[in-house]
C-alpha cells in the first residue's frame, strides 16, 4: 500500500519469452495489456473495479461470470446496484448480516493480523467507517468535515494533499472500532428507512473531489457504500481463510 504515484514504467513495452513467474504487481495499471500464448497457470487477479471493465480470456469476457459467482457466494451482493429504496434497504440488511457473521466468528487474536500487507479486519472496519463518512455524511449530507478520527484513509491520501491531521495517530482498540462502526451502520439504516425515489435521484458532488465532472446522485452514493461493504468483506474473508490455512496463532 505505497503512497507513491504510478509512473510510466513499462507503458507500450513488449515482452517476448520473458518469465514473470512468482512476480507480484500491486497498485499497478495493467489496463489494455495484451497477452498471447502465455502460461497463466495459477495466475491470481484481484481488481476492485473489475465490474466496471472487461477481462477477455480466450475471446470471452469473463467479468459477468465472475460477478455471477461472487453474487452466489455473497447472497444479497447483487443488490449493490439496486435502483429503488426497497432494493437498497434489502441490500444493506444483507451486507450487514454478512459482516456480523464474519466479525462475531473471527478469532480475537486475528483481528489485527495482516496478510501480504493488506488491511487487517480492524483496519478494514475503520476504512468502512471512513467510506460511510465520505459518502453518507460528506456526499449525501454535505457536512464540511464528515470524518471520524479513527477512520482508515486509503494509501496515497497524504500525497494528494488530504488533511491527515483529522485522524488519530495511535490505533484505536478493537472495542472502540466496533462502537464507531455500529454508529455508522445505524446512520445508514436510519437514512435508508426514510429514503424515497425522489431523494435518491437528487444530485450531489463527489465527496473526494468537488471539482470533478462526475455528479453522483444520492442513490449513487449509497451504492458506493454498498460496493465498499461487499468488496472489503470479500478481502477480509479471503485473508482470514489464508490465516486459517496457515494455522496462524
Amino acid at each position: 500500500m505505497s503512497d507513491s504515484p504510478i509512473t510510466e514504467g513499462f507503458e507500450g513495452a513488449t515482452f517476448v519469452r520473458t518469465s514473470f513467474r512468482g512476480a507480484t504487481l500491486r497498485s499497478c495499471d495493467v489496463s489494455d495489456v495484451t497477452m498471447r500464448s502465455v502460461d497463466v497457470n495459477g495466475l491470481d487477479i484481484d481488481s476492485h473495479d473489475l465490474s466496471f471493465a472487461s477481462l477477455i480470456v480466450n475471446g470471452v469476457d469473463v467479468v459477468p461470470l465472475v460477478d455471477a459467482e461472487l453474487n452466489r457466494r455473497f447472497p444479497g451482493r447483487e443488490l449493490q446496484t439496486a435502483q429503488t429504496p426497497e432494493g437498497l434497504r434489502d441490500g444493506w440488511v444483507a451486507a450487514q448480516a454478512a459482516w456480523e457473521a464474519t466479525v462475531t466468528t473471527t478469532d480475537p487474536e486475528l483481528v489485527n493480523v495482516r496478510v501480504d500487507d493488506e488491511w487487517s479486519l480492524a483496519e478494514t472496519l475503520r476504512h468502512l467507517v471512513l467510506a460511510t463518512d465520505a459518502w453518507l455524511r460528506g456526499g449525501i449530507m454535505r457536512l464540511k468535515q464528515p470524518f471520524h478520527e479513527i477512520g482508515q484513509i486509503f494509501a496515497g491520501a497524504a500525497s494528494m494533499g488530504f488533511d491527515m491531521s483529522i485522524f488519530r495517530v495511535d490505533p484505536p482498540t478493537f472495542e472502540e472500532i466496533l462502537v464507531v462502526r455500529a454508529e455508522r451502520q445505524q446512520m445508514v439504516t436510519d437514512f435508508l428507512a426514510t429514503s424515497t425515489p425522489d431523494l435518491l435521484a437528487e444530485d450531489r458532488h463527489n465527496p473526494w473531489d468537488g471539482s470533478d465532472d462526475w455528479h453522483p446522485t444520492v442513490g449513487d452514493c449509497v451504492r458506493v457504500i454498498l460496493e465498499e461493504e461487499w468488496a472489503h468483506l470479500r478481502y477480509v474473508r479471503r485473508d482470514l481463510a489464508l490465516l486459517g490455512a496457515t494455522g496462524h496463532g
